[in-house]
């Protein structure tokens, strides 16, 4: 936080103290309801949080994404629910901001924005995960409608979110035939199932959506053409899958705080278990592994602000030519949240058998960081987008 702007530290300990007053104290509750925390979500917005990286045309505050991911780190740190609905939030903004036309934009995107809106983004379906491009979901044009028929499926913040990005297809059998729609919770044709039971983070609920020949209008075609929905979901993942990255950051950092503090207390034949080596040496590789992913998340934005010309070195060479945005980003969600699960399971460790009762939080981190290597793209699929740039033929 040292190399930042005043004016960007002094945003940052808002929001910690925030998280720590606020959001903490809540997480739990609102986990064992299952119950988004939308009135947490309000006040994000009430503090002008839920509008960082977009500009001020919309109503945003322009900050560099890095500033941005940051914020959701720490918020995270009290809440995965909180913090991760924050990113999807942005995730959905952001595709609906950058493909709009002009109209739209101006129609759609100043109440997410500003936080009076609550996005979300819905590609998958039951027979398309990693292969997004195989999505059978369709939308056939009827007059100044298109009705959309299908089920969209893992939708973060389903039955819960007032806008939903929806893939559908208007073309042949392949990327180039899907489009993006911008669907209202209260369109006509479409329902929401019952939220997946989940292992953990039930406070963030997931759920298909089921169209019925949903009558949307034509106006609400992402952009001013067809075809541009697998794009406009590739692109968006890129920033999503950096906040997943900052997500388990948070969450890690949250379980390192956990097992210090009691190794600090807990004593075991006269002194303190962190005085230990085997318990030392847990919490020095937990600590490690945690600020490693930080660090790679955070110069994975830089370049992020650099591509989009935020930034001191904006403009630089090669920016926005896929590798200085798409595999960073690949590399960060990897390493974040494989960072997250073993810091997670070592938190366990650490705390033993009070560590697998619901009595401190770890256990319930543990349940929460096996998500984060699943969605926006499994950490196979990272590791396939990586290792396909590493030995691609060079020009």
């Amino acid at each position: 936080m040292h190399t930042l702007p005043e004016e960007h530290r002094h945003l940052l300990e808002l929001v910690r103290g925030f998280a720590t007053t606020d959001v903490a104290p809540q997480a739990d509750g609102y986990e064992r309801a299952h119950e988004f925390p939308r009135p947490l979500f309000d006040q994000l917005a009430a503090m002008d949080l839920t509008g960082l990286p977009f500009g001020a045309a919309v109503g945003g505050s322009e900050l560099p994404y890095r500033v941005y991911l940051m914020v959701v780190e720490e918020l995270s740190r009290a809440s995965l629910a909180l913090g991760m609905g924050l990113s999807v939030h942005t995730l959905a903004t952001w595709a609906i901001d950058s493909y709009a036309t002009p109209e739209q934009r101006q129609l759609l995107v100043p109440d997410l924005v500003a936080g009076r809106a609550l996005g979300a983004y819905a590609l998958s379906e039951p027979g398309a995960g990693s292969d997004a491009a195989s999505i059978t979901t369709r939308a056939r044009r009827d007059g100044d409608v298109y009705l959309l028929t299908g089920t969209k499926a893992w939708v973060t913040h389903g039955g819960v979110a007032d806008r939903y990005l929806v893939m559908a297809r208007t073309g042949a059998a392949d990327a180039g035939g899907i489009s993006a729609f911008v669907v209202d919770a209260d369109q006509p044709g479409m329902t929401v199932a019952e939220p997946e039971s989940k292992m953990g983070l039930w406070s963030s609920p997931t759920a298909q959506l089921i169209l019925d020949d949903a009558p949307v209008p034509a106006d609400r075609l992402l952009g001013d053409v067809e075809g541009q929905g697998f794009r406009v979901g590739m692109a968006s993942l890129d920033g999503g899958r950096l906040g997943i990255a900052a997500c388990a950051v948070g969450l890690a950092q949250a379980a390192l705080d956990v097992a210090v503090g009691y190794a600090r207390e807990r004593e075991q034949f006269g002194r303190p278990i962190g005085d230990f080596q085997g318990v030392s040496f847990l919490l020095a590789d937990m600590a490690t592994r945690t600020e490693a992913a930080r660090a790679l998340y955070r110069s994975a934005a830089e370049r992020r602000d650099h591509a989009s010309g935020v930034g001191p070195h904006a403009g630089t060479p090669g920016a926005g030519t896929g590798y200085p945005t798409t595999i960073p980003s690949a590399m960060a969600k990897l390493a974040a949240t494989d960072a997250a699960m073993q810091t997670t399971t070592d938190a366990v460790q650490v705390l033993g058998g009070a560590g697998y009762t619901t009595d401190y939080p770890v256990e319930r981190y543990l349940r929460e960081a096996k998500v984060l290597q699943i969605l926006e793209g499994t950490n196979q699929i990272q590791r396939m987008l990586i290792g396909r740039q590493l030995t691609a033929p060079r020009a």
